[in-house]
This record gives structure tokens, C-alpha cells and sequence, in this order.
């Protein structure tokens, strides 16, 4: 089960908090993975030395892999202490541990020696932090990455539902090195299945999602059929993406990174990382509440995850120009929709320019598939 991290909670109460903050549960680990290209994000951001930048923490992945471009600091925020704890725990363990040592705790590779491997990152905690990861004993020796609702979500699916359909050797199958051509041509004959598609419209709809794998409310402005629209960007994965080199897919199928590594994990960004690990800084507050202290002119570059997903028409604007207002001149804004449709406003276009033609290049490539779309805004 997904992990609860209750006794880090603590109360604000600020205008600025969304009312999501108050609808859902966010004492507990939804994300133990970034589930975004983190390839896509850094290309679209160009993140240059000095830079000062702000991400959605969710479990940090993300946030990291911004260090390897040395900016001068990145701000990460959750609404959760949970996914801050996990972020804690990815920072204790880039310094603590030897990079084949960091996949094996997230669970990448196999091992087991885990909470052998968590003693060593255990003292870098803070305290409510390390007693919550202390608790945490069996989760741990399952791998880090792998503790969230979503990852659970996508567990049941790998273990539960999956082989009704596919064999694992047939899933091994589709892992296999092909060219375009043959990807297409084993998709259509072997693998698009009407069991397959049946299970997809059921098991990836909103309702099944909603109740095992993100919050219901999540969806609340999403129009039309979920399924339908994540099953077309599967197969544009399964197809037009080469599946040896997707770390995303690799993880729902087989629940580990069997020929790929997402951004943070690869060998030759660890020091990177590593390196910089001080100039990153984590807060649990909203984008709101945060940005209402910072002024203008703060940051850079903003990793906005797909946090409008959750918003109204009109809560998405004004939290765009707040975050305009705290940008800098050629700033950059990156974020995804997955069901819900936001991009910049007619009635700021004095103040923000799309990046059209760099943005749907980039989304031609987002390894991360369940995504409609990704959009990269520039300050005027």
C-alpha cells in the first residue's frame, strides 16, 4: 500500500493555499517517481549557470536532475510533507551513496541490502523525516521508487491484469530492439489485441484511476473519455518511441529499469548532481503561497509539472500571472497537460509568448506517454 506520512503533517493557513489543499490527502506518498521526461523539461528550460529556479517537488526526481546544469539554486514546493521526505531521502542518498548503490534504494536494480543502504543516508535526515523513514522498514527494502498509490496503481496493473492479456514473455517481446517499422508492424499484429483494448478502457479509466491511482478530484475538469486518450498515446509510444530506451515503460511493465534510466539516475549525471546538491531548497507550501513573498524578478525558470491540471480556467490565469510577475524577462515556464487543456490566455499575450514550434518538437520525444501535451511559455 501506498505509504502514509501523517505525523509529518502540519497545518497553514494561508489565503493563498488552493482549495485542493484542503479536498485531498496529501499525507501520503502518491508519487515515488517523477512521471515527466525529465529530457524534454531540461532541453525546454535551458537552464544556464546562475539561473535561479522553481519546481513542483513531487518526489524530486525532477527538481535533481535540474542541479546537473549548476543553476544557482532550485526552490522545490509540495503541497506533501510525504513527497518532500521522499526528495530529503534522494538528497541524503546522492551524497551518501555510490551511484550503483542510489538505483538499487530506488529499486531500479535488484538488491538485498536496502535498509542497509538507507542506514547510510539515514543521519543527513532531519528528524521528523528520519523517523517517518525508520517506520518505513518493509516499504524500503521494496525500493524507494516504487512505494506511491501511482506506482501501486501501476503494480496491480503489472502483476494483476497485465498477464491476462500479454505473456511476459510477449512483454519481453515488446522491449526488443526494432525499427520503427517492425514496432508498428508487432503493435498491430500481436500486441493490439481486443483484450487489450477492453482492459485498457477499463482499467485506465477515470473512475478506476480516480479510485486506485491519482485522487478523483484530479479529474474534475477533465471532458471526454480518459481511457481513450491515454490508449492513443500508448500506442504512439509502443510505436513511434523505441520501448528499449523508455525508463517509464520499462517500470509499468516490469517494475524496474531494465535497459533505460530516467534523467537523475544515469551515470553520467550523478556527480552533476551530486555537486550541486546545495544549492537546492524545498518548501511544503503551494506556488501561491510561496511566490506571494518572493517579489519580482526571483526566478528564471519554472518546472511546473502538470499542477493546472487540477485548476479552473480562471484559477490557471491568475496563477500564471503571478508567476509572470516573479519571473524575469526571457524567463521560462514548462508544463504538461494530461486530460485538461491549458495554455497561455489570449489576454496575456503582452506578457508571455508561446514556444510553439520547440514545445511540440519536444513532445514528439516525451518518453513520459501518458501526457495530451506540453507547453513551454516565454516572459515578455
Amino acid at each position: 500500500m501506498p505509504s502514509n506520512i501523517g505525523n509529518l503533517a502540519q497545518k497553514v493557513t494561508i489565503d493563498a493555499r488552493p482549495k485542493l489543499a484542503s479536498e485531498v490527502d496529501f499525507s501520503l506518498i502518491r508519487y515515488a517517481q517523477c512521471w515527466e521526461d525529465a529530457d524534454i523539461l531540461l532541453e525546454a528550460l535551458d537552464i544556464q549557470p546562475g539561473d535561479n529556479c522553481l519546481a513542483i517537488a513531487s518526489s524530486g526526481d525532477n527538481a535533481l536532475a535540474m542541479l546537473s546544469k549548476s543553476p544557482e539554486r532550485v526552490v522545490a514546493l509540495d503541497l506533501s510533507h510525504a513527497q518532500l521526505a521522499c526528495l530529503e531521502l534522494r538528497v541524503a542518498a546522492y551524497s551518501a551513496l555510490t551511484h550503483t548503490e542510489l538505483l538499487e534504494l530506488m529499486g531500479s536494480i535488484p538488491s538485498n541490502r536496502r535498509n542497509e543502504l538507507y542506514q547510510k543516508c539515514r543521519k543527513q535526515l532531519t528528524p521528523l523525516v528520519k523517523n517517518y523513514w525508520d517506520s518505513q522498514s518493509t516499504a524500503i527494502e521494496s525500493g524507494i521508487g516504487s512505494i506511491g498509490k501511482f506506482e501501486q496503481y501501476f503494480s496491480m496493473f503489472r502483476d494483476s491484469i497485465l498477464p491476462l492479456v500479454h505473456s511476459r514473455s510477449r512483454v519481453e517481446k515488446l522491449l526488443q530492439n526494432r525499427t520503427p517499422k517492425d514496432r508498428r508492424t508487432f503493435y498491430q499484429k500481436e500486441w493490439n489485441t481486443l483484450r487489450w483494448r477492453l482492459m485498457f478502457q477499463f482499467f485506465f479509466s477515470r473512475f478506476v484511476m480516480g479510485r486506485l491511482g491519482r485522487d478523483t478530484r484530479f479529474f474534475r475538469y477533465v471532458e471526454g473519455s480518459v481511457a481513450a486518450r491515454i490508449l492513443q498515446r500508448a500506442q504512439y509510444a509502443l510505436t513511434e518511441l523505441d520501448p528499449m530506451q523508455n525508463p517509464y515503460l520499462q517500470w509499468i511493465l516490469q517494475g524496474r529499469h531494465s535497459h533505460a534510466l530516467p534523467y537523475a539516475l544515469r551515470p553520467e549525471n550523478f556527480d552533476a548532481i551530486r555537486n550541486n546538491l546545495h544549492r537546492i531548497e524545498w518548501h511544503c507550501l503551494s506556488v501561491e503561497e510561496y511566490l506571494q513573498h518572493v517579489g519580482q524578478n526571483a526566478f528564471d525558470k519554472y518546472n511546473l509539472s502538470d499542477i493546472f491540471e487540477y485548476m479552473s480556467e480562471d484559477q490557471y490565469e491568475n496563477l500564471l500571472k503571478v508567476l509572470v510577475q516573479a519571473g524575469r524577462k526571457k524567463g521560462r515556464l514548462a508544463y504538461w497537460n494530461m486530460l485538461v487543456p491549458r495554455s497561455r490566455p489570449v489576454s496575456m499575450e503582452e506578457s508571455l509568448r508561446p514556444l510553439t514550434s520547440l514545445s511540440q518538437e519536444l513532445f514528439k520525444q516525451d518518453k513520459a506517454f501518458f501526457y495530451s501535451a506540453f507547453v513551454l511559455e516565454e516572459i515578455i
